[in-house]
Formats: structure tokens, C-alpha cells, sequence
């Protein structure tokens, strides 16, 4: 059963967010965000998902609330009673939450009428936010949100348990004339009997030709023999998710050019988790990663240079055109950032992370190998790297799909934990 968040816990988390802001009379409002209706659908709604930030500070997952921080007075809690009709239609328990009416929000407000003010969460409405007040609290608030404690963790590994259990399910199921629905239901189902609350992000599975596209919704496609099976998927469990990819053959064995292939993306994978230690900057994780790929297409054939300048020049990124990873934990992106003065350059890939890596960060590795149809036509691409790549080769190739490995992995004080090492590469 999942552990709550202790009132202790809670406290240290606003204590410490608090502290962070160091401020003097300004104001942060903090919104959990409301149900969205569906169009054209009468009185249904989007499922609700509050704001990450608000349950962080919370706990809670219910629509309406606003949690306010006066630096003069403290927090103040301000939730959406349980009404009638949500009694009647939704069985939602009897009695009044901790905290104060929300309607009484407007009231607080007035009596502070003049001060700066940051809305973070989802805005409240009404409520106008100073940019730069608004920006320096989400940054401190993030900072501190980025380092997972023991709680946090154990909702973490139980998703990764759910995941790991629909992905055995879905590995069992993979042959040809399978459709790639088929086996998300299946994924999907297993999920939930192992404990998951909701989906971490929309289930991927791309087979064949699909698998080149990096976020591919499930199609009534069925494998085809001697294809390429990518799934990437994951549970989530009190808010917190698990984000693993893998990449199959439908037909139980890869060819000789997929598994040669597949051998790269393994060991990118492996030498970029083995960077994931306290001090080091994400960005060489990254460039860890890119520098095997690039090599390994080099001896392959699609590249011919040295993989320093292959990915200097962004000749690998042709075939590996995004971020290694991301941060995973309150979400499936969870609060990583770019930090100031870090903006990126202009081109492919947008790194999600630009920062040096903190025991208890929790980040996805995820290297891979694409030949994607709009890349080999692109025009600009083919003529900046002409020399670069055999174009006629990787034309030859738009068929063959991709390839990508996705871990979750926990930084730690001496090392690194990998979060879903249960589940086979």
C-alpha cells in the first residue's frame, strides 16, 4: 500500500521552499488547477492531474485548491469543499478537507492588495503575476524539488515495478501479424494490476517504419516480419513516474544489421548512465552518449569522419536527433531546466537539461538510432553533411525504423543506481 506523505515531511517541504525564497512581503500563489472540459462532449472532463508543483507542497490530489505563502504569516491552505454532486456522482468521502475555504482566497488577497505577487502551479485566475518574482520562485522551488528523498523514491520504484511487470507482459506477446494496439492494451492492463495509479505519459509503440518516430501513438498496424518493435512507456504511482523505452525484434531474434545496430544504442546507454555521478554536467552525459554513436555509425558505414567531429559538427545528431534524457520523478518531466545564461544553440537536439548532476537527481538515459524519412530529405541537412553520411546508404534504410534504450537512474553520493535494472535490454 502507498505510503502518505507524513505532516512532518510536508513541513521540512515548505519549510525549505520558504527559506529558498527569501522573501520580504511578496506573495506566491500556488494553484492546483481545475477540471477541463472535453468539447463537445456535454459534462465530461479531461481526467485531472493537478499541477506537479501544488502536490509537491500538498499531497493532494483534488481540483479547486490554492496553497498561498505570505512571508509575514506563513502558508495558508485554501481547498475546494466536497460538494454534493461529488458525493453523489463520484463517491468522493463525506467532510470538510483541512484547510481553509478557498472562497475565502479573494478575501486574503484584498487585504494584501499591492504586493508582488508569483503564480505558480496553474495560474489563478485573476490574479496578475510578476514575471521576474514568478521565475526566481519556480527556479528556487525547483532546485529543491530536483533531489528525491526516501519517500519519493519508494513511490518511484513501486511505478518502476508496475512498468517492469507490463513490460515482461508485452515482451511475451511480440510476433509478427501482432498489431501494435494489441500489445498496448495488454502493457497497458498489466500496469494496473501491479499497483499503477495512472499513466505516466501516452503509451508508444512503434513497429517497422513507426518505431523512426520518437513518440508514436499505438496503431492497428500489425508487425511484420524481421521488423523492429520499440516501446516506450510508463507507470505512475502517488504522482510519480517510471519512463522506460525497449527495443525488440518481432520476430524473437534481430538481424545481423539490427543487432549491430542495437550494440551501439547498448553501449551509448551504458557509458552515458556510467557518467551519471554528483558534479558531472548533463551535457557531457550527453556528449558521452553521442560520441559512441558516433562512432559506432562510422564503423558501420552511415558516417565517415571521427566521432569528435561528427558530433561537433552535428553529423551524428542526423541519426540520433534528440537529448539523451531528461529528468524523471514528479511527472514524467520532472522540474529540470536550463539554467540561466545556458540558452541553447540554434539546431538539433534541444537539450530538456543543462546543469551539473546533485545526489537524488533522477534522470532517463535514453541513446538512440533513428533513420527518419524527413531527416535523409531534408535538403539542409544533406547538403551540410555531405561528406558526412552516406546518403545513399541511409535511403536504403528508410524502412528499418529505430532503435532506443531508456533507464531510469538515480545519482547518488558515491555512484549511481539504476532504477529499472530489472527489466531486460
Amino acid at each position: 500500500m502507498l505510503e502518505a506523505l507524513p505532516p512532518e515531511q510536508l513541513e521540512r517541504r515548505r519549510r525549505a521552499v520558504a527559506e529558498a525564497w527569501d522573501l520580504r512581503d511578496e506573495l506566491v500563489l500556488v494553484g492546483a488547477g481545475t477540471r477541463i472540459p472535453v468539447p463537445g462532449r456535454a459534462d465530461r472532463t479531461y481526467p485531472f492531474r493537478v499541477h506537479s508543483e501544488y502536490l509537491y507542497l500538498t499531497d493532494r490530489e483534488r481540483p479547486g485548491g490554492v496553497l498561498a505563502f505570505d512571508p509575514l504569516e506563513g502558508w495558508v491552505d485554501f481547498v475546494a469543499p466536497v460538494t454534493r454532486d461529488e458525493r453523489l456522482w463520484e463517491g468522493a468521502p463525506a467532510g470538510d478537507l483541512e484547510g481553509v475555504p478557498v472562497t475565502e482566497l479573494e478575501g486574503w488577497l484584498e487585504a494584501r492588495k499591492g504586493r508582488a505577487m508569483a503564480n505558480l502551479g496553474t495560474p489563478v485566475t485573476g490574479n496578475a503575476s510578476d514575471p521576474a518574482l514568478e521565475a526566481s520562485a519556480r527556479a528556487a522551488l525547483n532546485q529543491i524539488r530536483r533531489q528525491k528523498d526516501e519517500l519519493e523514491l519508494a513511490r518511484m520504484r513501486a511505478a518502476e515495478r508496475a512498468t517492469g511487470a507490463g513490460f515482461a507482459a508485452a515482451a511475451r506477446l511480440l510476433e509478427p501479424g501482432r498489431t501494435e494496439r494489441a500489445v498496448q492494451i495488454e502493457l497497458e492492463a498489466e500496469f494496473f494490476r501491479q499497483g499503477a495509479d495512472f499513466l505516466a505519459f501516452d503509451t508508444i509503440v512503434g513497429g517497422g517504419p513507426n518505431s523512426a518516430v520518437l513518440h508514436f501513438p499505438p496503431s492497428a498496424r500489425p508487425f511484420g516480419g524481421g521488423e523492429l518493435v520499440l516501446i516506450d512507456a510508463g507507470a505512475e504511482v502517488g504522482g510519480y513516474a517510471s519512463d522506460i523505452t525497449r527495443t525488440y525484434p518481432a520476430s524473437g531474434r534481430f538481424t545481423p544489421e539490427q543487432a549491430e545496430l542495437y550494440a551501439i544504442v547498448l553501449q551509448a546507454n551504458r557509458v552515458a548512465t556510467e557518467r551519471c555521478l554528483a558534479g558531472t554536467e548533463w551535457k557531457d552525459v550527453h556528449r558521452a552518449a553521442a560520441l559512441v554513436i558516433a562512432e559506432g555509425l562510422a564503423q558501420f558505414g552511415l558516417l565517415s569522419g571521427e566521432p569528435e567531429g561528427l558530433v561537433e559538427s552535428g553529423a551524428a545528431h542526423v541519426f540520433f536527433p534528440h537529448g539523451v534524457g531528461h529528468m524523471v520523478g514528479l511527472g514524467v518531466r520532472d522540474a529540470g531546466e536550463v539554467l540561466p545564461g545556458r540558452e541553447p544553440p540554434e539546431g538539433f537536439p534541444r537539450l530538456r537539461v543543462d546543469l551539473p548532476l546533485l545526489p537524488g537527481y533522477t534522470m532517463t538515459v535514453e541513446p538512440g538510432i533513428y533513420v527518419v524519412p524527413a531527416l535523409v530529405a531534408d535538403r539542409d541537412l544533406r547538403e551540410r553533411h555531405r561528406d558526412a553520411v552516406d546518403w545513399d546508404r541511409a535511403e536504403r534504410m528508410l524502412g528499418f525504423g529505430g532503435i532506443r534504450i531508456e533507464d531510469n537512474v538515480l545519482v547518488t553520493e558515491d555512484g549511481y543506481e539504476v532504477l529499472t535494472a530489472d527489466v531486460p535490454v
